[in-house]
């Protein structure tokens, strides 16, 4: 299988944020994590129109929000045209499924999705779009599995770059079919690399 090439293209999507008060935080810390989840959300092209923060304790097992309050959420999406929920977490597999359902047709993505897409948009040499994708598929794929659905069913934009844009269906075998050749991939890079170093240092030119 080709390598797949990672686009470089911003997409936008208006996002709402989402994170928990659990109550332990230091004052202000929520807030400040949310602006730095806005920034990275920024550098990955998107536009936050609203944000939405839940006080308690601890976070639902289910819904991470809790179903009251992931129903206002839905309104909100609506009312607002809104694509994307990102939530300043990481979120479960279970969790972003059970999120997606209630939401119909707005994306989910957690944190570390996000900053996983700003190095896919990022990457220029084959070896680093060979990581990233790597680093995807091993993040992504427990998340994606599951829906009874392809991974092109997220279709382009902020938290797809990457393996979601290579329309792999989600399936196991498949993807650690793509998995085991991404690594054989990079293992060939690494090879060629020392080959080159080697010969560079035979030749006297410094490295």
């Amino acid at each position: 299988m080709p390598t797949n090439e990672i686009k470089s293209k911003i997409e936008t999507g208006r996002a709402v944020l989402v994170g928990v008060d659990a109550g332990d935080m230091r004052d202000g810390e929520c807030e400040i994590s949310l602006e730095e989840l806005r920034r990275l959300l920024d550098t990955a092209g998107g536009e936050v129109v609203a944000t939405m923060v839940q006080s308690r304790q601890t976070p639902d097992v289910r819904t991470y929000i809790g179903s009251g309050k992931l129903i206002e959420l839905s309104e909100l999406c609506e009312n607002n045209d809104i694509d994307l929920a990102v939530f300043d977490c990481e979120l479960t597999p279970s969790q972003i499924r059970n999120i997606e359902d209630e939401l119909d047709g707005v994306r989910v993505i957690d944190r570390s999705m996000l900053i996983l897409d700003i190095f896919a948009l990022h990457a220029t040499t084959a070896e680093g779009k060979l990581q990233v994708e790597l680093a995807q598929l091993k993040y992504t794929a427990p998340r994606l599995m599951g829906k009874g659905t392809e991974l092109s069913r997220l279709g382009g934009g902020i938290g797809t770059r990457g393996p979601g844009e290579t329309k792999l269906e989600t399936d196991k075998r498949h993807i650690r079919r793509r998995l085991s050749a991404i690594r054989e991939q990079l293992e060939k890079v690494e090879s060629q690399r020392k080959l080159r170093r080697e010969s560079r240092r035979k030749d006297g030119i410094p490295t």
